[in-house]
């Protein structure tokens, strides 16, 4: 059996199913142009994209990794069907990878089947998106049920760890990138440049230490996990996203240690965002439910972009992710529903700026709760859920520690100042900008707005 295993979002060969498949193997990493034109200056972001430089380094240690197992990694640059058309004509008998559930991924997949044999493995996440469903085999749209069957499910399930397979390796040369232009394959050097992006050097710390260091934070996990100041969450994130720690192998670590429950909870939730997105593939442009999608306002989008809302913890948040690309997951909650509700701008744009800075982007897990603040999503929450920003403000950044770190020229205010509108309306700081709007007038319009909408169509 002669296979192409085709890494994707799974950049490691510790517990990795693509390695459990023998025979003559061709592994291969594909730098997808259609994915990177859009990364691009001509697209949405620059040739420094942080995101680039760490598939690039990912993908050279998984290829010096596959070197210690007698593999190695032939890395390509352009359109996957192409390529992969070209490879299937050298008589290969099947294309083996691992699923992504958002519409261009699956109508990639669906192409590639076409022509050669595509086999699915359900490595990305826990489970696959048929395995966890109601007796009446539909999919789940509310969290809590999908979780009580899915503890139903993983007590069955078997996590042993992923043994390698004996390999014959594909005689090709693996020593470059190979780039798929006008019909023909040219070779270029190993190096990032050869993407047209630029090398941006991050303060990465090594997995295992990462991995350490979460498990120490399970025992107060629960407790401190929405604290902005505080260190508590797993910060696994883009591990996850990028593959070079495998979901399954990570519940290996976690299941039996003292206050995991919470934090398997979250990695379920992860895997029900998904679940969605793949049961219900129009809620990755479109409301699952009310029509209204708030009021297009370039102004207040460029105000919002610039972190310059005159809100403390917003623009905190958002300075934040432009300049690390990052940003805590209870800050990305409050940021979403101000965004949705006081600048009632459409969630499709907030969305959109995520998947531009976030160096962790899932297309899932971002549209799904940006659909979540927006109220138009599957949770049974109404549209009138709205968060304070003030009040979350304090509870969850009470020293204002947080908000000073990203906005330095509010180190010599009260915190309490921080959170309170009235004084913020009055204070007239010469270096922070003006409120944009006022949380209570701004969050009643859009609860009128969507009641209106709503009231209409039952009129009609």
């Amino acid at each position: 059996m002669k296979r192409i295993l085709w890494f994707r979002r799974d950049l490691r060969v510790s517990d990795n199913s693509l390695l459990s498949l023998g025979g003559e193997v061709l592994p291969i990493f594909i730098f997808d142009t259609n994915i990177l034109d859009r990364l691009h200056p001509q697209g949405t972001l620059h040739v420094n994209d942080r995101r680039v430089s760490i598939i690039f380094d990912a993908v050279v240690k998984l290829k010096g990794d596959l070197q210690a197992l007698r593999l190695d990694l032939k890395i390509y640059y352009g359109k996957p069907i192409e390529i992969l058309r070209h490879l299937a004509s050298l008589g290969f008998d099947e294309v083996c990878a691992s699923g992504d559930y958002d519409a261009y991924a699956k109508q990639r997949d669906l192409e590639v089947s076409q022509f050669i044999h595509f086999r699915y493995l359900g490595d990305t996440y826990i489970f696959k998106p048929r395995e966890v469903l109601k007796d009446d085999g539909s999919p789940y749209l509310v969290f809590t049920p999908f979780y009580k069957k899915a503890l139903l499910v993983l007590d069955t399930k078997d996590f042993s760890k992923i043994e390698i397979a004996s390999h014959t390796l594909h005689t090709i040369c693996y020593d470059s990138i190979c780039r798929f232009e006008n019909g023909s394959f040219i070779e270029n050097d190993l190096k990032i440049e050869t993407l047209a992006f630029q090398r941006v050097e991050l303060n990465q710390i090594d997995l295992k230490s990462k991995l350490e260091a979460s498990l120490v934070k399970l025992c107060t996990y629960k407790l401190e996990r929405d604290f902005l100041s505080i260190d508590a969450t797993s910060d696994l994130s883009a591990e996850l996203r990028f593959g070079t720690l495998g979901v399954k192998e990570l519940l290996r670590f976690v299941q039996d240690l003292e206050g995991s429950e919470d934090f398997i909870r979250q990695l379920i939730f992860r895997d029900f965002y998904a679940y969605l997105l793949f049961h219900f593939p129009r809620i990755e442009n479109e409301n699952y439910k009310y029509s209204f999608n708030g009021i297009e306002d370039k102004q207040k989008y460029e105000v919002f972009c610039s972190a310059k809302t005159g809100v403390p913890i917003i623009d905190a948040a958002i300075t934040q992710l432009i300049t690390t690309g990052e940003m805590h997951n209870r800050a990305r909650m409050i940021v979403a529903s101000f965004f949705t509700k006081d600048l009632l701008l459409p969630w499709q744009w907030g969305e959109k700026f995520f998947a531009q800075h976030l160096l962790d982007y899932d297309k899932a897990s971002n549209v799904l709760s940006w659909q979540w603040s927006a109220g138009t999503g599957v949770d049974p929450q109404p549209y009138f859920r709205v968060f304070n920003p003030y009040l979350q403000a304090k509870k969850f950044d009470k020293d204002g520690v947080y908000i000073k770190k990203y906005l330095p020229q509010l180190l010599d205010i009260n915190p309490k100042n921080l959170y309170d509108e009235e004084w913020l309306l009055n204070a007239h700081l010469l270096n922070y900008p003006q409120l944009i709007v006022r949380h209570k007038e701004a969050s009643k319009i859009a609860i009128e707005s969507f009641k209106n909408l709503i009231q209409r169509k039952e009129d009609d």
